[in-house]
């Protein structure tokens, strides 16, 4: 029977993999870990405990006290831009630097850490469908991109050090749920969609539960490695304008840069000329090996996923 901490425990996705795993015939218990107090109740039997990651104390304390043998990462800044870089850091790399420290001192069998599209990085030259033996190269110019892929070279190098610690690396597409609001679903609010001339922007949704689905086969299943996680195919911006019965206003990346850089030095937007490989060069991510060799297969599509979050908001489906 596994023994589990799950980081970032009282967050959107935090929550919801406690209550899954606290479910899950083969868990004997559930830590969740946080810096925040749980939102809501949690299931019966889970322990709540306070969990910095920042604190390597803290997480070897949390550890001990509960004879931990599997750890689901998931503590990570998820909107960046709303703290200090150097938080963001502290949080996302420096967090992860101290779990892993701690996993090893603490005998921990298994971690499964929650990773992000973003680690391949926003590029041209990236291939129509990422897989995982594609190159993890970020963008230094996107915090949130750079952390991942940084996060990622620091388990590469716990694989050559510490191989005994098996290793579940979730490498997450765009994320929607019923509640969801965060960078992304901003960019749907206004009444055009933006489109970067010479790019159809496409993006891979994943649903909430099939995330927390993969996470909880990781954690408990005997299968290793990086795996992407997102639904079947992909939804281009001019597709989700027609769904959401909105138009589309098309800029050239030239003129788009102009625009935020000078928003951004006006403050009037948080975001910077760095933001058009973001909207351009997004990660596609292709699931096959999260469906043959973790042994999870998402249950809704893509597009299924962003129906449903359609429907969540009251607004039609996509035809």
């Amino acid at each position: 029977m596994t023994r589990i901490l799950v980081t970032g425990g009282s967050g959107f996705l935090g929550s919801s993999t406690v209550a899954a795993l606290a479910a899950h015939p083969e868990v004997s218990l559930v830590v969740s870990g946080d810096i925040r107090p749980p939102a809501g109740p949690v299931p019966d039997g889970v322990v709540v405990e306070t969990c910095d990651v920042t604190d390597p104390e803290a997480v070897r304390g949390v550890l001990a006290r509960n004879a931990v043998d599997v750890i689901v990462h998931l503590a990570a800044i998820v909107n960046p831009g709303t703290l200090p870089e150097s938080v963001e850091e502290a949080v996302d790399v420096g967090g992860t630097a101290n779990v892993l420290a701690a996993a090893v001192e603490s005998g921990v069998r298994r971690i499964v850490v929650s990773s992000s599209g973003a680690a391949y990085g926003y590029h041209a030259d990236n291939p129509e469908w990422l897989s995982e033996s594609d190159a993890i190269r970020g963008n230094e110019e996107f915090s949130y991109s750079r952390h991942k892929r940084r996060v990622e070279e620091l388990l590469a190098e716990y694989r050559q050090s510490n191989p005994e610690l098996e290793q579940v690396i979730l490498r997450i597409g765009t994320i929607l749920g019923p509640d969801v609001a965060n960078q992304i679903t901003a960019l749907w609010e206004g009444p055009r969609l933006l489109v970067v001339r010479g790019s159809e922007s496409p993006f891979v949704f994943v649903w909430v539960t099939d995330v927390v689905g993969a996470i909880a086969r990781g954690a408990t299943g005997p299968a290793t490695g990086a795996f992407n996680v997102a639904g079947d195919g992909r939804v281009t911006v001019p597709e989700i304008a027609a769904a959401m019965g909105k138009r589309t206003l098309t800029l050239s990346p030239g003129v788009l840069a102009f625009a935020l850089r000078v928003g951004s030095a006006l403050k009037l937007t948080v975001h910077g000329p760095e933001r058009v490989g973001f909207l351009q060069f997004r990660p596609v991510l292709d699931n096959a090996r999260l469906k043959t060799e973790l042994g999870y297969t998402p249950a809704k599509t893509s597009r299924e996923a962003f129906e449903s979050y359609l429907s969540a908001l009251g607004l039609k489906a996509l035809g």
